[in-house]
């Protein structure tokens, strides 16, 4: 993501400076935030989060998917945007021991397998057994429910970042 804007700058930017702040909100899909550009003016971030989230729901199942398995697994220590490793580190999940970096391995796997997307979860707040138990419990839900919490937790961790990027926490 980019360095702090205010709401302002944004309604009054062009699409290309629009999507360029916003881009990575939803991770590796900078085409919610294209879509949602067409909605300004924005009144407040609770406006700007809906519209990225109506963007998304519009966009199909296929394309929610493709969000979905545009993140990295949780823990994975693999390639990430920037925004995951900071949101990742802070639930602790650059510090797993090496028997919890194995078991959140391994649910993550299992988890993958089962729903054909990883494991989601907007971890700030959270520390690394929340995580682990969350998972834990989550893997025994159907593919539907889980289809349908992947995307509230994708909502969530959109906010957060929208949070972090608006200066003033979208007023201005």
């Amino acid at each position: 993501m980019t360095a702090a804007v205010t709401l302002s700058e944004l309604n009054a930017g062009t699409r290309a400076a629009f999507v360029a702040a916003l881009g990575g909100i939803i991770e590796e899909s900078p085409w919610v935030a294209e879509r949602a550009w067409a909605h300004r003016p924005f009144e407040s971030l609770d406006a700007l989060h809906a519209a990225m989230i109506d963007a998304l729901a519009a966009a199909g199942a296929d394309a929610q998917v493709g969000v979905l398995r545009a993140h990295p697994d949780l823990g994975a220590r693999a390639r990430m945007s920037d925004a995951s490793v900071g949101e990742q580190a802070g639930a602790g999940l650059d510090r797993l021991t090496p028997e919890e970096f194995a078991r959140l391995h391994e649910l993550n796997g299992d988890y993958r397998r089962t729903f054909g997307f990883p494991f989601l979860l907007a971890v700030k707040g959270a520390t690394k057994q929340h995580v682990l138990d969350a998972l834990e419990r989550r893997r025994h839900s159907t593919r539907d429910e889980e289809f349908a919490e992947a995307l509230r937790q994708v909502a969530r961790i959109a906010r957060f970042r929208l949070e972090t990027l608006i200066d003033g926490g979208g007023v201005g």
